[in-house]
């Protein structure tokens, strides 16, 4: 058994509204004949009546019956009432005569006064008069005056004037249908207008369900209904859009946890491996210690002194992981406050004596007093402080300089710079990664851990900053890095 073949939805929209429409027009036709009609036939029945009672006035007032009847005659001459016949009875005799004369005794006929239609004289229940002669159909009225001594009957012959006269006009017919036309058309427009939008939809819906392409250039119609189409389709293409962008974010996420573990697992190698070295050294000091019992002091004491130089280098190597875990994993945990960073700055130099930590190079500085920058005092500390010594061990100069160099609307521009050596233009790119040593015995000979630099990187970029570094014309290398003003939210 075959399957039925799906009716298109601009018929299942078009077949019913027709069929409506041509049963509305069919009800108007079919009242508007009856009504015209019978609106004919009236006006025929007046116009009888009339002659009659124009008859019957004309006698009431002794107007001589022959000239008016005459005037009949001529009155009706090459209208629809040319031949009507007009017999006039006096006391049941016949007086007067317009044509051949009416018998006044025609009761075999079932003659009556008034007719209500005549659109099918033979065989029509309507009320009339019909009469025949000589197989001719004729509509007779009959009136007596109100003495009763005058009867008055008038016969119209059913010619084709009468019939013209009474029958509908077909070119009322062709404009009924003309219009009837003229609405199907404008339905089918409007149904194939309406229906586009549902293909259309149907094409969408399709496409969308099967996962196949969905174009962004559908025409919809301008109407309502295309207009919640194109909101469709374009809620459509930014649902698919913002998972596009979720699916985007969620691959890069991905890739920097890729990344993150990537470099701890790197980090974790590298701690392990600058960990052996000073613990190994230490171990091998002890097993000579405790293998010679006999040892002198001064060897002892020798030993002991590396072994302590070890545990330091230890020490600051941990330390230096601690702060670059908490950097990088506590970040959202940093208390951030105002920071003057002429005081912080001044506060530094002024330790350096104690501390030695620019060796015997010479710090200056040049910062405003007003310099207030949104950071923490204790990381920013630690940051300037491992530039300087970074400065001291590394780049063999003599001075090393902190000025504040510019501003804008949002952040202060510092500059930190040495009159050292600098280094070769293929480090300049690698000295911010973890480890990294432009010379690797040097840096361990000096106490390096190969994280001053990531961390002085992290706590700015911890901080909202930005940091870059360069070769400077005269000689060394100079660190530009930016810091936020702090704006007074109260």
């Amino acid at each position: 058994m075959g399957l039925k073949r799906r009716i298109n939805y601009q018929w299942r929209l078009f077949l019913p509204i027709a069929t409506a429409l041509c049963i509305v027009f069919g009800a108007i036709i079919f009242y508007q004949y009856k009504r015209e009609a019978n609106y004919r036939a009236q006006v025929f029945n007046t116009e009888i009546d009339l002659i009659d009672s124009r008859i019957l006035d004309a006698y009431r007032q002794d107007v001589n019956l022959r000239t008016f009847l005459s005037f009949i005659q001529q009155f009706f001459q090459g209208s629809m009432f040319e031949g009507v016949r007009v017999s006039v009875y006096t006391d049941d005799r016949l007086t007067y005569s317009l044509g051949t004369p009416i018998p006044l005794d025609m009761t075999d006929v079932n003659i009556r006064k008034r007719s209500a239609t005549y659109s099918n004289v033979e065989g029509s229940d309507g009320e009339r008069l019909v009469g025949r002669e000589e197989d001719k159909l004729y509509f007779f009225s009959k009136v007596k005056s109100d003495d009763g001594k005058v009867t008055v009957c008038t016969a119209m012959p059913y010619s084709d004037n009468v019939h013209d006269a009474i029958d509908i006009d077909m070119r009322v017919w062709l404009v009924i249908l003309s219009a009837l036309a003229v609405t199907l058309i404008i339905a089918y427009l409007s149904t194939r207008i309406l229906s586009r939008n549902v293909v259309l939809l149907r094409e969408f819906a399709y496409n969308a369900a099967s996962g196949g392409k969905v174009r962004e250039d559908y025409e919809f119609p301008r109407n309502e209904l295309g207009d919640i189409s194109r909101e469709i389709l374009k809620f459509y293409h930014d649902r698919n859009k913002s998972l596009e962008t979720i699916k985007r974010e969620r691959r890069i996420s991905i890739h920097a946890i890729e990344e993150k573990a990537k470099i701890s697992r790197q980090m974790t190698n590298n701690i392990n491996h600058e960990i052996k070295t000073p613990v190994g050294i230490i171990r091998g000091y002890l097993e000579s210690i405790l293998g010679d019992p006999e040892m002198d002091d001064q060897t002892r004491t020798r030993f002991l002194e590396r072994m302590m130089t070890n545990v330091e280098r230890l020490t600051s190597l941990l330390n230096d992981v601690s702060t670059m875990t908490r950097l990088e994993n506590g970040a959202d945990m940093i208390a951030i406050e105002s920071v003057n960073m002429h005081d912080l700055v001044y506060q530094i130099e002024y330790d350096l004596p104690a501390n030695n930590l620019a060796g015997k190079m010479e710090f200056q500085f040049d910062i405003p007093l007003d310099c207030e920058v949104t950071g923490n005092y204790s990381l920013l500390n630690g940051m300037v402080c491992g530039l300087i010594k970074n400065s001291a061990l590394y780049s063999g100069g003599t001075e090393i300089h902190l000025n504040m160099i510019s501003e804008n609307e949002r952040f202060y521009v510092f500059s930190f710079y040495d009159n050292g050596n600098g280094v070769g233009e293929e480090h300049i790119p690698h000295l911010f990664e973890r480890f990294y040593r432009v010379d690797t015995g040097r840096s361990r000979k000096m106490g390096g851990t190969g994280l001053g630099l990531p961390i002085v990187k992290s706590t700015i970029d911890s901080l909202g900053g930005t940091i870059s570094v360069h070769n400077r014309s005269k000689g060394g290398l100079e660190y530009i890095f930016t810091l936020p003003k702090y704006v007074d939210k109260d």
